[in-house]
Formats: C-alpha cells, sequence, structure tokens
C-alpha cells in the first residue's frame, strides 16, 4: 500500500490512523534516510496510545523508550548501533511481541531478523515536505482504515 504526505502533519496523522490499529504483539519497522520522517511517524503512532507527541522524540541516546500504556508501547532507535551483532545487547527482544506494541526506527539495521510478521514502514522524501509512504504488512480491513 502507497500512501502520499504533503506535510508533517499528515505523515503524524497517517501515523495516528496506523496506531489506531495496532495490538498487542504488532511491530512495526520504520524504514528511511535521516530526516525522512520516522520520528514524525512514531508522534503519531503514540498520540493513537494517549501519548502526547511532546513526549515523543528520537531515542537515539537511550535506544529504548518505554511508554507506560496499555499496551506498553516501545520505541526503538537503532540509529546509534553500529553493527548487526550488537543489537542483543540492547535488550530489544525482551521489548517485542506478547503483550506490548514496538515501533523501531533504522529497522534497516535488523537485517532479516525483524519477521515476517513485522509491519514494514517504508518512508523517503521527496522534497518539500513530501514523503511516500509505503505499509506492508497489515490485513485488508486495516489498510481500508488509513
Amino acid at each position: 500500500m502507497k500512501l502520499a504526505s504533503d506535510s508533517p502533519e499528515r505523515t503524524e496523522e497517517l501515523g495516528y490512523a496506523l496506531g489506531r490499529r495496532l495490538k498487542p504483539g504488532d511491530v512495526v519497522a520504520l524504514f528511511g534516510d535521516l530526516g525522512s520522517g520516522k520520528t514524525t511517524m512514531v508522534k503519531g503512532i503514540a498520540r493513537a496510545f494517549g501519548i502526547a507527541g511532546r513526549d515523543v522524540t528520537s531515542a537515539s541516546f537511550t535506544i529504548i523508550a518505554e511508554y507506560p500504556v496499555r499496551p506498553p508501547l516501545f520505541h526503538i532507535d537503532l540509529y546509534r548501533v553500529e553493527k548487526e551483532e550488537d543489537i542483543d545487547a540492547t535488550g530489544i527482544w525482551d521489548c517485542i511481541g506478547m503483550d506490548s506494541v514496538a515501533v523501531i526506527e533504522w529497522a534497516e539495521k535488523l537485517g532479516d531478523r525483524c519477521g515476517k510478521e513485522c509491519i514494514r514502514v517504508r518512508i523517503k522524501d521527496t522534497g518539500d515536505d513530501r514523503r511516500e509512504i509505503s505499509i506492508e504488512g497489515l490485513n485488508e480491513e486495516d489498510r481500508n482504515h488509513l
């Protein structure tokens, strides 16, 4: 599924719509270049969980931010993880699956470890605040609500 955004606000709204469809155990893998809008998308997803956008920042220095909502929401940012083998040391596998929802920025660093059930969101900056957003891994009903 391909979507278009013409502003950061629209990207956040698409994140919100996606966030409303997420359930415990879901993992959202975000792919895109620096500045493409991944954190903006996370802000929208978090808002769907009742978390204010101002409370969501890039987790680059802490790698994992946990929001104590139901289900728990984990914002994982792998930007500063340099080697794939260092991923295990971050503790992300304790945050993924079961009763939580995890949103992972820089998911390309996971290689093929994301899993087939992962919802993949690719954000491409096409200039002038425009983004091309593709989403894979949603069922048809959820796609119809975006």
